[in-house]
């Protein structure tokens, strides 16, 4: 067996995912930008994936399966490897495509006191939260004005600087910026 990286055109991802089935390939991850299109793609879908909207890993076996481990990979690594709860956390996800979507159900299962979703289109972030419908959930925008911060008063205050963290690798006396809409 091999593991190797392929690049697929932008207007080619399924061209290129035939081409490697028919080459004999078994299966594949897949990132960005082609995690919702591997999604329409594949005939079945694991529930992760059918509740993400958006697929990471392709299995070729009676068809193609897609799943979703994103949000798995992502609570494991943050709870397990670091050794981190995340129950009453305040937690910032920044970006709202295939990648958000396979992650938003498992970090929210991990109860976090809020989930912010900031992207540069505030109205994907909210059509995100919107979809998800959970109390803790909220939509942000990347694009805020310093000093200013617009969200629901209800919201926790802004994350700690990444100095603050004893697992960062780079230090910084700046704090993470807070988005707003």
């Amino acid at each position: 067996m091999c593991y190797d990286a392929i690049l697929a055109p932008l207007d080619g991802f399924a061209a290129s995912v035939a081409a490697f089935i028919a080459a004999g390939g078994r299966g594949a991850n897949v990132t960005v930008p082609f995690k919702e299109e591997a999604f329409k793609l594949a005939g079945r879908l694991s529930p992760r994936a059918q509740r993400a909207g958006a697929v990471n890993t392709l299995i070729f076996n009676d068809g193609i399966l897609g799943d979703n481990t994103d949000g798995a990979g992502l609570v494991a690594d943050l709870t397990r490897n670091l050794n981190r709860s995340l129950a009453g956390k305040r937690i910032l996800l920044l970006g709202a495509g295939g990648a958000a979507r396979g992650v938003i159900e498992p970090l929210l299962e991990q109860q976090p006191a809020a989930l912010v979703i900031a992207n540069r289109t505030v109205s994907r972030a909210q059509q995100l939260a919107d979809l998800f419908g959970h109390g803790s959930l909220h939509a942000a925008s990347m694009r805020q004005k310093p000093g200013r911060r617009s969200m629901s008063s209800s919201m926790p205050p802004p994350p700690a600087s990444p100095a603050s963290c004893r697992r960062c690798r780079r230090s910084s006396s700046q704090p993470i910026p807070w988005p707003t809409t």
